[in-house]
């Protein structure tokens, strides 16, 4: 039986992927779970926020999001070599991009396309297996605490033997607080109710799909806790492996 929280799960040093279907492979994570990019311009100190909408795997062409703030723009317009850099599951992926940018319209929104990077930094960070709940599962989380007006429902989207990433619907950044610890975390799993108190991480909301996204650390996890969030890594773990092998 693989252990997920083994060491070799650990911080691992930066790989430089150069086959074709691991660079898609590893942007297509940063895709289908939405997670942000940020843009750098050379010789520039700004960062902007995009996401990457489209992988078209045929003409080696990937869509970026319009830019956050959007005067970033006139970098692109003027040809100006940039960096993209994004987080999945604790792992850096980060390339460059040299060549000139097109801009056009994705879905009624300005958005740019760009050439399929050649090379992708891929570098694994977190020190415990983070395991992605599949698509078409619904696990509940509940969010609640003193310093919460009311609960906060949300899905999980992975968990770790660490923390946890939940999703919201609409803006609930206004209520919650980075590095404040919240008393109750509640996570449906199949075979029980795990509750435990939680340090928000991080906290964003995204308006196209008028969500809020959080990471959570797990605070003072207790032994049964602790098993639970173990038991529910490693079903995930199984799924997702499964999953593999029939695709």
């Amino acid at each position: 039986m693989s252990n997920p929280f083994a060491a070799e799960n650990g911080p691992q040093p930066p790989k430089i992927l150069k086959a074709p279907l691991e660079i898609i492979a590893s942007l297509r994570q940063l895709q289908q779970h939405h997670d942000p990019l940020v843009l750098t311009f050379k010789d520039r100190s700004q960062r902007f926020q995009s996401y990457l909408v489209e992988i078209d795997r045929e003409r080696s062409i990937i869509t970026l999001d319009e830019l956050i703030p959007n005067d970033g723009e006139r970098f692109l317009k003027a040809g100006e070599a940039f960096r993209i850099e994004g987080f999945h599951d604790g792992v850096r992926i980060a390339w460059d991009c040299e060549d000139p940018v097109q801009v056009g319209e994705y879905q009624g929104a300005t958005c740019y396309w760009c050439h399929l990077p050649e090379e992708v930094i891929y570098h694994q960070r977190r020190s415990a297996y983070r395991a992605p709940v599949q698509l078409g599962e619904t696990v509940v989380s509940e969010l609640s605490g003193t310093r919460l007006s009311r609960p906060l429902k949300g899905l999980l989207l992975d968990i770790s033997a660490t923390g946890c990433k939940l999703r919201f619907v609409g803006n609930v950044t206004a209520g919650l607080q980075t590095g404040q610890v919240y008393e109750n975390l509640s996570v449906q799993m199949p075979f029980g109710t795990m509750t435990t108190a939680a340090e928000l991480r991080h906290i964003s909301y995204e308006e196209k799909v008028d969500s809020s996204f959080a990471g959570l650390r797990f605070h003072h996890l207790g032994g049964q806790e602790q098993r639970q969030i173990e038991r529910f890594v490693y079903q995930l773990q199984r799924e997702a492996a499964a999953k593999r092998k029939d695709d």
